[in-house]
């Protein structure tokens, strides 16, 4: 009987302790269960932005501390991409959520598509911390000597497109129809792209303005060859001619004191040795004396060319002088944010980068004779020209806007308006001569809502 008491009292205990224990695991149990995040509804940035990924954080399907979150890159492979010298691996953000814990995650895309998703992006909208940073995929670079008198070489491997490829999820390519084989193009801008350094020209057809992209161009127009044949200019050619030179066909043009010399080919097919040229064009559309000015030397430009009386078959000689020509430094002269504080705000006397506002600048105007001082008149035209965009009239202190966004911590977007400071213009640069560097003063107002308008080329921009 004591014994078998005994063995009911240890074995009770023993229940009893095994009961006490699954209490205590139960308990451990539901206080370490994870505690997820909610994020709020999905918001449109009004301006996509290119952004790069630091390797940092990994990419999920959701933000990544909201419940069912799958993993679209690890950390290894979002380190990869950070460390790619490729534009395809560049980002594009699009859109927010953030979490009940404060944290921004940005929606983000490879150029590709290959990768798509969301990632931490920090604490505030519009700041692109965390794991990812704003990014340029182009760099402006200065256009090539030569200009004009480029032809598409073969749009099978290199044509026209509305932004270079990968530097733009929007980019795609444009159309040519209508386009001849004969077209010249102009060059107006020229780009790297920032993460492979490769050179691209944005090209105009010369005889229809609607047809217009990026393409590439191998180095580049290269002074130093005189063998245009050899230029490595990727998508371009400069050699196109349908007619073959003849001494019935072609006038050598000499440019004086240079040692350079360049033939012109008309495709009239009335031409003959020892008779006028004329009107007669090459293949690129171009009379003798538009020739004649395109193909000047670079840093030389053209001052006495008599072609009225050329002949086939003879030489016209050209008179040049060496020309230089100046950039234009922008400086904010006063600013005005309107008592709202934004991320970066600009600082009264300050230097503006080449693509913060929109100012239009007809370049010819900075090109003269070299050691030549610019005259009070010159100088009002350029200060017009600075500020064409929106002109009602001569003199006018018109705003320009601002092509970059800038935030306030609550994510409202906004953007500078620009004035320029004619009168200071004209004072500040009165001893300038052409090949100096100009300066022009702007006053700068904050104003709500995104930029609209586009950059401009901003080669002339110190």
């Amino acid at each position: 009987m004591r014994s078998s008491f005994a063995k009911s009292i240890y074995l009770g205990a023993a229940v009893l302790g095994l009961a006490g224990l699954s209490a205590v695991t139960t308990t451990t149990t539901t206080a370490s269960a994870k505690s997820y995040a909610t994020a709020g509804s999905y918001t449109a940035l009004t301006k996509g932005q290119n952004v790069l990924v630091n390797g940092t954080h990994a990419i999920y399907s959701k933000p990544g501390t909201v419940k069912g979150a799958k993993v679209v890159a690890s950390k290894k492979t979002v380190a990869k991409l950070a460390a790619s010298k490729k534009s395809n691996d560049t980002f594009y953000a699009y859109g927010t959520k953030t979490t009940n814990r404060g944290s921004v995650y940005y929606k983000i895309v490879t150029m590709d598509k290959k990768y798509r998703g969301y990632i931490y992006g920090g604490k505030t909208a519009g700041a692109f911390a965390g794991g990812i940073k704003t990014t340029d995929t182009l760099t402006t670079v200065a256009n090539p000597a030569r200009t004009t008198g480029y032809y598409l070489k073969d749009v099978s491997k290199h044509t026209l497109w509305t932004a270079p490829k990968n530097t733009d999820i929007h980019a795609k390519k444009v159309s040519l129809y209508g386009v001849a084989k004969t077209d010249p193009f102009t060059v107006d801008k020229a780009a790297t792209k920032t993460k492979e350094g490769s050179l691209y020209y944005h090209v105009t057809d010369s005889k229809n303005s609607s047809i217009s992209g990026w393409i590439y161009v191998g180095k580049g127009y290269d002074t130093t060859i005189t063998d245009n044949t050899k230029q490595d200019l990727g998508g371009l050619t400069l050699s196109y001619s349908d007619v073959a030179l003849t001494n019935d066909n072609s006038v050598t043009v000499v440019y004086n004191g240079t040692g350079k010399r360049s033939v012109f080919v008309s495709t009239s097919k009335d031409a003959k040795k020892g008779k006028l040229v004329a009107n007669a064009k090459n293949a690129a559309g171009q009379t003798l004396s538009e020739f004649v000015k395109s193909s000047a030397p670079a840093g030389y430009r053209v001052v006495g060319a008599y072609t009225n009386g050329a002949q086939y078959g003879n030489n016209v000689y050209v008179n040049v002088t060496e020309a230089a020509t100046s950039k234009v430094q922008l400086r904010v002269d006063s600013v005005e944010n309107n008592k709202v504080a934004i991320n970066h705000p600009l600082v009264a006397g300050g230097k503006l980068n080449s693509n913060e506002l929109s100012a239009k600048m007809n370049t010819a105007l900075l090109s003269g004779d070299k050691g030549t001082a610019y005259t009070k008149h010159e100088l009002n035209v350029i200060a017009i020209s600075l500020a064409r965009q929106g002109q009602t009239g001569k003199g006018t202190a018109n705003t320009i806007q601002g092509t970059v966004p800038y935030h306030a911590s609550n994510g409202t977007v906004y953007h500078y308006e620009f004035t320029l400071n004619y009168k200071a213009f004209v004072f500040d640069n009165r001893i300038a001569h052409y090949g100096d560097t100009l300066v022009a003063s702007y006053k700068a107002n904050l104003v709500k809502g995104a930029p609209k308008t586009p950059a401009y080329n901003t080669d002339w921009i110190a």
